[in-house]
């Protein structure tokens, strides 16, 4: 029997040849998936810069974290960040016009694609700084920032700030004590004459008399060092009123009117903890009265409420034994709350906390911050309803600098209308202005500072 005839089974396409094929059709898949993928580069959504003699602060906010790396090139100084996951838009451009020329440490930045995904800045700088790039989470009105500080390497001291612009040298701290000059009167001035009465220091008590101690008592004439802290600034705008008032500018134009007119007076000066439109973390504010050793610090604010019918204006001095009211404790967690809005860098605050915001505030500050307080409250009440009739006590931060009588002003409800129209009001100003340094020479007038050893 013939055999039948064989049919030939062999593939067509060979074993490679199918494996081949088989990859092309994949990536031909692939590419028609891609261009429906969202995408993922994040956004920058606004760009700030906050120039000021402390430090300068650069702020991008964008619509995710962000991961960047940064380095300094010598000769002239530059500060270069490269920033990941960051295409460059508009927004971001808009970064170079936003550099003043009177910035005192930015010359200009210079912003680029430096290769797929990651964008490049080059801050060209007029002096060697300190960079600090640390990025915050969504807080408030806020999504994600990235924050770059420029910190000049040679800070500037507050004395020596204060020597520079006239404010310390020249004064009475730096003169010789008078042996011949008659004691200041035992008693105080009565009550309607304590504003207008002035100033004569107590001295020290006494060192018990030696064979070796035959000098007279000395009288000692010295300057009082007033801290006014003008409440916010910078990325923290404070309460806004529905005019769009924010209480930042508010309580700067205060403090400034406040300034002149105690600067006015005899024997005194002034050291504001910001002088413009920056933010300054709350133990900052309490450091630099203390670096200047501060006889007083008035901590100055705009109040503002989730009814706008509250009104009146407010005194606070720390407590120890919790808030005096609901509304006092809330408003001293709002208030606590500046450094999470404004933005502080986690990794350099806790040794901050820990040299500055200690729980140290003794009795007798506190003591004497009520005596204060109340010496101002009853002057405000000339001039504005007050919210309550007494002077209220809660936990601010920013109150506890252990040695120096320390108060809150809450000047009026920014977010009551009528209010705010005063808060923006000239004339308004200039009253709180003289009823707060009324109530700060009624209260020296009663409570003389005691003599301190000579500070220049």
């Amino acid at each position: 029997m013939p055999r039948p005839p064989q049919i030939r089974t062999e593939p067509l396409i060979t074993g490679p040849v199918t494996r081949r094929t088989v990859l092309k059709a994949g990536g031909t898949l692939l590419l028609s998936v891609l261009p429906a993928l969202p995408a993922c580069a994040a956004q920058i959504l606004a760009v700030r810069v906050w120039p000021a003699a402390d430090y300068t602060r650069v702020t991008l906010e964008n619509d995710s974290d962000l991961k960047t790396s940064h380095f300094i090139v010598k000769d002239p100084e530059r500060l270069v960040v490269d920033i990941e996951g960051l295409e460059l838009n508009p927004t971001l451009k808009g970064l170079v016009a936003k550099i003043q020329s009177g910035d005192p440490y930015i010359r200009q930045v210079r912003v680029g694609q430096n290769r797929p995904n990651v964008v490049r800045l080059v801050f060209d700088l007029k002096e060697e700084i300190t960079p600090q790039l640390f990025t915050l989470a969504p807080v408030g009105a806020y999504r994600h920032r990235l924050i770059f500080d420029l910190y000049p390497v040679r800070q500037a001291d507050p004395i020596a700030a204060m020597i520079e612009s006239g404010a310390w040298s020249g004064n009475a701290a730096d003169a010789a004590p008078d042996n011949d000059a008659p004691k200041a009167p035992a008693e105080p001035p009565a009550p309607d004459t304590a504003a207008a009465a002035p100033i004569v220091p107590k001295a020290k008590p006494a060192e018990p008399e030696t064979p070796h101690s035959h000098a007279a008592p000395q009288k000692v004439t010295r300057m009082i060092t007033i801290a006014l802290d003008p409440g916010h600034g910078g990325e923290d705008p404070g309460a806004v009123g529905s005019r769009g008032s924010r209480e930042k500018d508010v309580v700067l134009a205060i403090a400034k009117r406040l300034k002149a007119k105690i600067e006015g007076l005899p024997n005194f000066r002034v050291m504001l903890t910001r002088d413009a439109d920056y933010f300054v973390p709350l133990g900052v504010r309490v450091d630099k009265a203390r670096k200047v050793q501060a006889d007083l610090f008035v901590s100055i604010h705009a109040d503002a409420f989730v009814e706008p019918s509250a009104r009146g204006s407010s005194v606070f001095v720390l407590s120890e034994k919790g808030a005096s009211s609901g509304a006092a404790r809330w408003l001293a967690n709002k208030e606590n709350l500046a450094d999470s809005i404004g933005g502080v860098n986690a990794k350099g605050r806790d040794k901050q906390l820990a040299s500055v915001l200690f729980d140290l505030s003794t009795t007798a500050q506190i003591n004497d911050s009520l005596k204060l307080a109340k010496a101002v409250l009853g002057e405000i009440g000339g001039i504005n309803r007050l919210h309550k009739g007494a002077v209220e006590q809660a936990g601010f931060a920013v109150l506890k600098a252990p040695d120096i009588p320390s108060i809150l002003i809450e000047t009026a409800f920014i977010s009551n209308p009528e209010e705010e129209a005063k808060l923006t009001d000239n004339g308004y100003q200039d009253q709180i202005a003289d009823a707060v340094l009324k109530g700060i020479r009624r209260y020296f007038a009663k409570n003389p500072p005691l003599a301190k050893s000579r500070l220049t």
